[in-house]
């Protein structure tokens, strides 16, 4: 068997941070809404970074199942758009450097490339790491986003609502990185983001300002969403003037809205009890699954809206 070291390349000497924080997010399973990719997006956009460490993809990405795109020009092929799986050192906004894990979810090799991911951790001492995710969810887009946390460490995540029970769930990358830097004695953590079923398709920057500030607050980050906010309220509205053309989906986003509302209402949010509760509700897989009904039916509605317009 390979040694992890053989799937990547240190580009430097060292870093500049001591003990730095590293976020990571992969795009692909994990993604709805696109949501981990365009807070990535934005943070190398916003903030100075430099690449730290590369990933060989010829090993880990399987190029027919996921074709890469080509331009062709004229009478020539003029560019390829290959994966790639990079750690980047960025400096927050307030200057303080931190590393991000960002790229396309590899589909071969992953326990070797889940020691190479702790290698990194250790060579760089890097003192906690969060995952960066956006599932899809019965919300409504109306709604603040919510995030379900998880962490290898109760107490990384003691002011969340936690879930009550057990899920079986088709694996990924980053919760089996995450367990396996549990195993080895290292702290983890990451956010769901939770992206409107009918939206899991489109481009929904709510919840990437959700998820850089849950992971600026728990790891002490500075981490700007400025633009990513103007985006968010021009993209709600885009939303809900396509869902005002048509009574039905305007009713079913008010049931979703309904549903939304009665679970806040029966657990504990931002630190205070509901009247008449006398406890917080944690969630459970029916506050899942009866919302997909009403998403589906807007998530038909706002496909043959995008079809109309093409």
């Amino acid at each position: 068997m390979r040694e992890p070291s053989e799937l990547y390349e240190v580009l430097v000497d060292e870093i500049a941070a001591e003990s730095p924080v590293l976020l990571h997010s992969l795009t692909g399973f994990l993604d709805a809404g696109q949501a981990g990719r365009l807070a990535v997006a934005h943070l190398l956009r916003e903030l100075d970074h430099r690449t730290v460490a590369t990933f060989d993809l010829d090993d880990l990405f399987d190029y027919r199942a996921r074709r890469p795109r080509m331009t062709f020009v004229s009478d020539h092929f003029a560019a390829v758009d290959l994966p790639s799986l990079e750690l980047v050192e960025v400096t927050d906004a307030a200057g303080t450097p931190f590393l991000l894990l960002h790229g396309a979810e590899p589909d071969h090799a992953w326990q070797r490339l889940t020691r190479a991911v702790g290698d990194l951790v250790e060579t760089f001492n890097v003192r906690l790491t969060i995952g960066m995710h956006a599932i899809p969810w019965p919300v409504p887009h109306t709604r603040p986003v919510e995030v379900t946390a998880h962490a290898t460490d109760a107490s990384l995540v003691s002011g969340h609502t936690p879930w009550v029970g057990s899920l079986d769930v088709p694996g990924h990358l980053a919760g089996i990185i995450e367990l396996h830097l549990g195993d080895t004695g290292h702290q983890a953590m990451g956010y769901a983001a939770h992206v409107p079923h009918y939206l899991v398709s489109a481009e929904y920057p709510s919840a990437s300002v959700t998820l850089l500030n849950h992971a600026g607050q728990a790891g002490g980050l500075s981490l700007p969403t400025g633009e990513l906010s103007d985006a968010a309220d021009q993209a709600l509205h885009e939303i809900s003037a396509q869902i005002a053309q048509n009574p039905e989906n305007v009713g079913a986003v008010e049931a979703l809205e309904a549903q939304y509302d009665a679970v806040a209402a029966s657990r504990q949010l931002d630190g205070a009890i509901e009247e008449g509760d006398e406890e917080d509700r944690p969630l459970t897989a029916s506050d899942l699954q009866s919302g997909d009904e009403l998403a589906a039916q807007v998530e038909r509605f706002l496909a043959d809206m995008d079809s109309r317009e093409e």
